[in-house]
């Protein structure tokens, strides 16, 4: 039987929709949607820990990092102007050149505006997203993209140029085409620019980029939550985990804040995947409440008290992602524990509250983990070594690369590593032997 012609041209669309680029939302756009935006003014009636902390700094007139950012939140939170018309004040000034601080102050400011100014912060916003920004830097993606979403009224495309190039070209036909490939291509120390970036193409453009990379996010806040050093660093206003970092010196506290705020917007985005009720878990304890000007506006702004958590202490001790070849293990989730971590090409080893990161190509003695040895080897040698546990990892051998394998009293086998150049062998359970990897050269 044919179908009329006219019957397939109208139906088309149901069998081929794209996706919109245009922004149609109400403001606020950006991040305060209108469940998360009831739960701050519900926590402000609650008179809870987190606003009382809040209030009290910015009230006070406590010295703030970010004061656009946290006076326009705390002006949605209490609704008093005063705090909107300070928030716009500075966003109007010669100092204020922080495109994603703009944006948000324009986004959820708007009743607090003149017309002048509504029009004077719509042209530097547009200043700012004419400038050129880099492809590798996902802070000036998630600017542009927060830009275009708050200026969506005033553009006569309703931000569909800049959003459309970004999804399509620089996200989809670059960066989620280089995390299926298992290549790092969200920088750790810009997770949570990229949780926003995440947050608000959704809440605007109704578009998951989740679905275009299903496998690294799905390993996202496990790895995240592994990579973290086992001793909290003390701070006066609280204490911090410490994500992982390969500099020389201190931790860098305000990277520290932002790691623990890309948690709570992991959360955020999906609080029914079991991952995220792990890293729920993890978050809820008081002595780790961000309560220094940086971290406040955060905290306060994702914290969702009230959504249960699992115990991170159910976490695997050892962790490997295949994919990556990024590994993470630790003796225990107690804070003393001994830690080893494998990333990016950098091998560290935390003990006794100091982290040492060893040479490229450095081979380490075997370290027993739960039911697993991990040991680094030298990629090219070969290398000897006995084990008694049923996993077996070896690191920081050659990448994709093939190894004879022998094991004592066994047949010769052949080995194969990932792309971190990560290799594990599987022993029968209660054996103790002797084993040998040596590179193949033909």
């Amino acid at each position: 039987m044919r179908i009329p012609f006219a019957i397939l041209l109208f139906s088309a669309p149901l069998f081929a929709q794209s996706d919109e680029f245009r922004v149609y939302t109400d403001a606020p756009r950006l991040l305060l949607t209108p469940q998360r935006l009831r739960l701050l003014q519900r926590e402000r009636q609650r008179d809870s820990l987190r606003w009382n902390i809040v209030d009290a700094l910015i009230s006070g007139g406590a010295v703030l990092p970010e004061p656009g950012f946290a006076w326009a939140l705390y002006y949605r939170t209490t609704g008093d102007l005063s705090w909107g018309r300070k928030a716009v004040d500075w966003a109007l000034s010669a100092n204020a050149t922080d495109l994603r601080q703009l944006a948000l102050v324009y986004d959820w400011c708007g009743p607090a505006m003149t017309p002048e100014q509504s029009t004077s912060l719509t042209a530097k916003l547009q200043r700012g997203l004419s400038a050129p920004a880099s492809q590798t830097d996902i802070r000036q993606q998630r600017s542009r993209v927060f830009a275009a979403i708050a200026l969506a009224d005033r553009l006569p495309d309703r931000g569909e140029s800049v959003l459309k190039l970004l999804i399509e070209q620089w996200w989809r036909g670059d960066i989620a085409k280089k995390l299926k490939a298992g290549v790092p291509a969200i920088p750790r120390d810009q997770t949570y620019a990229f949780m926003e970036l995440l947050h608000a193409v959704r809440d605007s453009l109704n578009i998951d980029l989740r679905e275009d990379a299903p496998d690294f996010f799905k390993a996202l806040p496990t790895e995240h939550l592994e990579g973290h050093y086992p001793a909290p660093y003390p701070t006066p206003e609280n204490d911090f985990r410490i994500p992982v970092y390969i500099r020389d010196g201190e931790p860098d506290l305000n990277e520290a804040a932002l790691s623990r705020a890309a948690e709570f917007a992991m959360v955020a985005y999906d609080s029914n995947a079991l991952e995220n009720q792990y890293l729920q878990g993890w978050l809820m304890q008081d002595r780790f409440l961000m309560r220094g000007g940086f971290g406040v506006p955060y905290e306060f702004l994702w914290a969702n008290p009230y959504q249960p958590g699992l115990s991170y202490f159910r976490m695997p001790l050892v962790y490997h992602d295949a994919l990556t070849g990024h590994f993470f293990a630790r003796t225990s989730w107690d804070e003393d524990a001994t830690w080893l971590g494998y990333f990016d090409g950098h091998l560290q080893v935390f003990h006794d509250g100091k982290i040492e990161t060893l040479k490229a190509g450095a081979a380490t003695e075997p370290v027993h983990v739960g039911e697993a040895v991990i040991l680094s080897a030298r990629a090219k040698d070969a290398a000897r070594f006995r084990a008694d546990s049923e996993a077996v990892f070896v690191l920081n051998l050659a990448p994709h690369a093939h190894y004879d394998v022998e094991i004592d009293d066994q047949e010769l086998r052949e080995g194969e590593t990932d792309s971190g150049g990560t290799m594990v062998l599987t022993l029968p359970e209660g054996i103790e032997t002797g084993i040998r990897v040596k590179q193949r050269t033909e």
